[in-house]
Parts: structure tokens; sequence; C-alpha cells
């Protein structure tokens, strides 16, 4: 599975987990050089699983809050750990 950008590849792997509609992709997978960590909103500090967005940044353009990860994802959620996920811009398929 790739989860894609404007055409170029920022996550690819067979070792996906679904949770909650969401594909996850393992974070050795992932571009992260292609990412940076989002300020926290009221809303994600909220979050019982330490949710991180990131803009992802490619030449230049921003794609502001297109990728997440748990940093303290709970029991229920653990199956994500150190993954991320996407969406908006990010086309995952």
């Amino acid at each position: 599975m790739r989860a894609t950008i404007e055409d170029r590849v920022i996550a690819e792997s067979n070792d996906i987990v679904e949770c909650h509609g969401y594909q996850y992709f393992p974070s050795v997978a992932v571009r992260t050089d292609w990412l940076e960590k989002a300020a926290k909103t009221e809303s994600d500090h909220a979050c019982p699983h330490g949710v991180q967005f990131y803009d992802v940044v490619v030449e230049g353009k921003r794609h502001k809050r297109a990728a997440w990860s748990y940093e303290a994802p709970r029991p229920e959620m653990k199956q994500v750990a150190e993954r991320f996920g996407f969406w908006e811009d990010v086309k995952v398929g």
C-alpha cells in the first residue's frame, strides 16, 4: 500500500494496520524527513492517546496536519503504536 502526495510517495509498505477506517504505516516506511510537528490544538491535548499531528512539507509546499501518530496509545489503540496515519491531501491506496 502507498501513501502519496502530489504523485510523490511519502510511505509504502505491505505491513499496514487498519484502525477506525484509517490505514497506519510503520514509521520505518515513512519519509519522516517530509514531516514537521504541528502545534498541538486543544483537542489534540484532550486525546487520550497523545496524538501528534504533522505538516507534510514537499519542495516547500506545506500540507497542514496531513499526518499523525499516537505518542502514548492506550491498550485499545496499541496496534498503531510507532505508526503514521494520513488524510486530507495524502492519498492512501
